[in-house]
């Protein structure tokens, strides 16, 4: 999608600035009606899900100390996959997001609370809570779209480096937990502007470091060698790795179904110059996307399967999403708005969609088909090998065939 503001018929132009302000104040009412409900129940459901993580993650661990045995190690990786997963998304995400501070709970509390991640929690705080959530779906503003090292808009000017971006994209979601350390430690920017000798940075880049080397340590020293008397050091070591990837997929194509599948929208980086309590809120209802689903999925997701509630109320309860979400889903139509919601597979299918189409030159895939795919495959490596003045040559005739088709449909 283009940004919302360069758009030919923008999906909010129904709506006066008083409509705004007035769904703006209706999603703080919804809001306010939830923060005073939480109570006992909810403090409840969290202290339940550590202890089942907790308890999966051990019994796992336990299982893998004979794990030279196939169903051992099978079942033992499962567990420590689900643990992980639960440590990161339900647990550690929503925690670190203050949803539990109302509890005082200084063991359940944002700013003692560490996580199975290579990112020390207040670091990621800081890029996520402060930046993703204030700046959401903003080109250049919020550096969640793509990380940057993606092409997320149609108006970005396309560069024959783009075609790897689905590479890229594959191996960031097997490594995903360092790709948001580096990321969170803004660390392509600094050596950009050759400045890893600043004192501030190296401080943060030791810390990163040393949550690794807890990490690493943990997962690929200790527990292996608790295996070694058993003959399963390898074999542990394995499912410490596989149990690793397992979590970085899951809570990449998690994320990537929240902002990334095609028709949430962005925004350019001057409107949000002013912006509206109720403005805010009508971006973070567009530039998200939910999943549907089993409770199963909501709480394997971090409920980040109600990205939409999630970005609307990032403070609250995760475990009340879901009877948020019908009161939210009916503001949306009221007010004619897209609730953007699919099942996971349909909703990554639509991500890694959007990674592929962004990679190549606009209007590529829309004007390509079996007869002429050999003569666009010529265009394309002319474009890929040629200067800017060919890419641009090449890129307006894409658009004027693009153009061309859509008018004839």
């Amino acid at each position: 999608m283009t940004v919302i503001q360069k758009q030919a018929v923008s999906p909010i132009a129904h709506l006066t600035p008083e409509d705004i302000e007035q769904l703006g104040v209706e999603l703080d009412a919804i809001r306010q009606e939830f923060l005073d409900a939480r109570g006992a129940s909810d403090a409840a459901y969290i202290r339940k899900v550590i202890d089942v993580q907790r308890k999966i993650e051990l019994g796992s661990r336990a299982v893998l100390l004979a794990s030279v045995f196939p169903p051992a190690w099978i079942v033992g990786t499962i567990g420590l996959s689900i643990s992980k997963i639960l440590d990161n998304m339900e647990i550690g995400h929503n925690i670190l997001h203050g949803q539990w501070d109302w509890m005082r709970d200084p063991k359940i509390h944002s700013t003692t609370w560490e996580w199975d991640n290579a990112t020390p929690a207040a670091q990621w705080k800081h890029s996520h809570n402060e930046l993703h959530h204030t700046y959401t779906n903003v080109i250049g503003k919020d550096n969640d779209l793509g990380y940057g090292i993606m092409r997320v808009d149609e108006d970005q000017p396309w560069h024959p480096m783009y075609l790897a971006q689905p590479l890229w994209n594959f191996i960031n979601a097997c490594i995903f937990e360092y790709g948001i350390a580096a990321y969170d430690l803004d660390l392509g920017a600094t050596i950009k502007r050759k400045k890893t000798k600043d004192p501030e940075f190296r401080a943060q880049a030791s810390k990163v470091l040393a949550k690794i080397r807890k990490q690493a340590t943990k997962d690929y020293v200790v527990h292996p060698l608790l295996s070694l008397p058993t003959g399963s050091f390898f074999s542990t070591l394995a499912a410490n790795v596989t149990a690793n990837v397992v979590r970085n997929l899951w809570s990449h194509s998690i994320i990537m179904c929240g902002h990334f599948p095609e028709g949430v929208e962005t925004f350019e980086k001057r409107s949000i110059d002013g912006e509206t309590r109720g403005e805010w809120y009508v971006r973070q209802m567009l530039g998200s996307a939910n999943i549907s689903g089993s409770k199963a999925l909501h709480i394997m997701s971090g409920n980040l399967s109600h990205q939409i509630e999630h970005h609307l109320f990032p403070d609250l309860p995760s475990n009340r999403y879901a009877q948020i979400a019908p009161k939210v889903k009916d503001l949306f139509e009221k007010y004619g708005l897209n609730y953007h919601t699919a099942p996971l597979p349909q909703q990554v299918y639509s991500a890694w969609h959007k990674v592929f189409r962004l990679s190549l030159p606009n209007g590529w895939l829309a004007t390509t088909n079996a007869k002429n795919a050999p003569e666009k495959l010529k265009m394309l490596y002319k474009m890929a090998t040629g200067g800017p003045k060919v890419r641009r040559a090449a890129q307006a005739r894409l658009n004027q065939e693009a153009r061309r088709l859509k008018a004839v449909a």
